[in-house]
């Protein structure tokens, strides 16, 4: 068994976006085939609250052989220098359940998140996406510039903005491919005729209303609860990553509105599954609204992949463990 830190897992093309995207499709396809499944997910409260602890598993066959768990702490307001998430993922072999590895893995979160908003760029949306308005500028939204700039490099334009306008100034947006352009009110970048929102906001409270919902759009929300129930009421069809038992306990804004009974549990239109294998796609006319949970068997693939290439390359600290290095 070994563990990797997380300038390791960057170097063994952990954070690669198309690595991540080859993934997350394999992974998605095998979920739809039976093998790869995910468990409830159980949290213990942190004594700061409302900072939580969630365990994650999941399993996933095929070339990933991994079964795991993601250990997440959250903490709302730290009182450190440490990120708000710290997130460890722990890998066994499906087949024979040896220990494989431990990894430093939010930047493996991030980037399976950002492929799976790919998917729905390529899948969901309405229209061929040419215009992209991202909203935020921290951890997620980084990971989405860099998923735009390798998987969308054909951009006519992407808009950028964040509630506190300086944090964009340290954006990456230099050797974009595409043309950027930084809006300082959110009134002026909304009249654009954007064909995919994307929030990657930390928001406690919705600030995407219905008059986000234009024809031909995709609003992907990334974030727990940036996008209004009304907003969602207006859009025309609603996709998911999947539809789990998490909706029973997601702060999603999505989940929310189903607790409230203002969102019926067959109300969804399509999950990943469909958007892969062509079983569902939206008219040009709809407006689409994609609620992205964040599934824990992509953070196993991705963590399973990063460990096989660490152990061919004798990458990381060996952690005897039953006696055996």
């Amino acid at each position: 068994m070994r563990f990797l830190t997380g300038q390791q897992v960057a170097a063994l093309g952990g954070l690669d976006p198309h690595a991540a995207l080859s993934d997350v499709t394999d992974a998605t396809l095998l979920m739809a085939a039976g093998d790869a499944v995910m468990p409830a997910e159980t949290h213990v409260p942190l004594d700061t609250a409302p900072g939580k602890v969630y365990a994650l598993p999941a399993r996933v066959g095929g070339r990933f052989n991994a079964t795991g768990v993601k250990w997440t702490a959250h903490r709302p307001q730290p009182q450190d220098a440490l990120p708000m998430a710290l997130t460890v993922t722990l890998i066994n072999r499906a087949d024979t359940g040896v220990p494989v590895g431990l990894v430093e893995s939010g930047g493996l979160t991030a980037v399976r998140t950002a492929a799976v908003s790919a998917l729905a760029l390529r899948h969901a949306a309405p229209r061929e996406v040419k215009r992209v308005l991202l909203l935020g500028a921290g951890v997620q939204a980084r990971a989405h510039l860099e998923m735009l700039r390798a998987h969308f490099p054909a951009l006519s334009c992407l808009g950028l903005w964040n509630r506190t306008p300086a944090r964009l100034e340290s954006m990456p947006v230099a050797a974009l491919p595409f043309p950027c352009e930084v809006y300082g009110d959110l009134r002026e970048a909304q009249k654009q005729p954007w064909d995919a929102v994307i929030t990657c906001t930390g928001a406690q409270k919705p600030f995407l209303g219905p008059e986000w919902c234009q024809s031909g759009r995709l609003i992907m929300q990334i974030g727990y609860h940036e996008v209004s129930f009304a907003a969602i009421k207006r859009a025309t069809q609603v996709v998911v990553d999947a539809w789990g038992e998490f909706r029973h306990t997601s702060a999603k804004s999505l989940f929310q509105m189903y607790r409230a009974g203002e969102f019926a549990d067959d109300g969804w239109s399509a999950d990943l599954a469909a958007l892969l294998t062509g079983a569902w796609r939206a008219a040009p006319d709809d407006c689409v609204y994609f609620s992205s949970f964040g599934l824990n068997v992509f953070d196993i693939a991705l963590a399973a992949r990063v460990l096989q290439r660490a152990a061919q390359e004798n990458v990381g600290t060996a952690l005897p463990l039953f006696g055996v290095a």
